[in-house]
């Protein structure tokens, strides 16, 4: 395979080192450098002109090679998903899962933009809801990953049960104003508790409406947090 040649200019021969290796995203290794143009001293009368040092990349064989392989993969990778197969997936799960449970549930399964939607009703159905939808959301991951599996990308499913994912959203709205009023009187930042990226993202595009306050998420998952503050 014939080495592609790659230009890079800087004020000196470090910088146009250092910009190629970011462009080109490898180490000092795996490329070979050629500066064609030296930084040599300048003249009185050249002193005004701005300095420009050219260096001249190749990346080596192998990297150039493994570069290629990478770019297939990444397509192979992005294949379109096979909906279809993933939704009979998750049916045949479903229909295992619910017959083993000791109250009559019944479900529907929907798909909206590449997004499968499952919603699961019945009578007490609070021990599949679990503390702030715990058990729901460890159901949801479940099934995601059932979905997923005859699929080279993730398959994106939210599961609903007795019409939680709604009742939720309405007090995490609630929420958020209630919260912004209190940052907005007292002048300081509020910290939530712990909470999924689903929930977190009502928080946040609730408050994008308001123009006092800003929100922020810290921490790493599980015990990700949004702090409500002023703008």
């Amino acid at each position: 395979m014939e080495q592609k040649t790659y230009i890079f200019e800087g004020k000196t021969s470090t910088e146009a080192i250092e910009a190629g290796l970011k462009e080109l995203n490898v180490s000092k290794s795996k490329v070979d450098i050629k500066i064609l143009e030296q930084e040599d001293k300048r003249s009185f009368f050249s002193i005004l002109t701005p300095r420009v040092v050219k260096v001249e990349m190749k990346l080596k064989e192998n990297v150039e090679e493994e570069k290629e392989k990478k770019k297939e993969d990444h397509k192979k990778s992005h294949e379109p998903v096979d909906i279809k197969e993933a939704m009979e997936q998750v049916k045949k799960f479903l229909d295992e899962f619910i017959e083993k449970l000791p109250n009559k549930l019944e479900y529907t399964i929907t798909e909206e933009d590449n997004v499968i939607k499952v919603d699961i009703n019945g009578e007490d159905t609070g021990y599949l809801i679990g503390y702030r939808g715990e058990v729901l959301n460890s159901i949801q991951t479940i099934v995601s990953n059932i979905a997923s599996k005859s699929n080279k990308e993730k398959v994106r499913v939210i599961v609903n049960i007795g019409g939680y994912r709604e009742k939720r959203e309405k007090d995490l709205q609630n929420l958020a104003v209630k919260i912004a009023g209190t940052v907005i009187k007292t002048r300081k930042p509020i910290t939530l508790e712990p909470m999924s990226a689903y929930e977190r993202k009502i928080i946040h595009t609730k408050l994008q409406e308001n123009d006092k306050v800003t929100t922020h998420s810290v921490g790493e998952e599980p015990y990700r947090k949004v702090v409500v503050s002023l703008k």
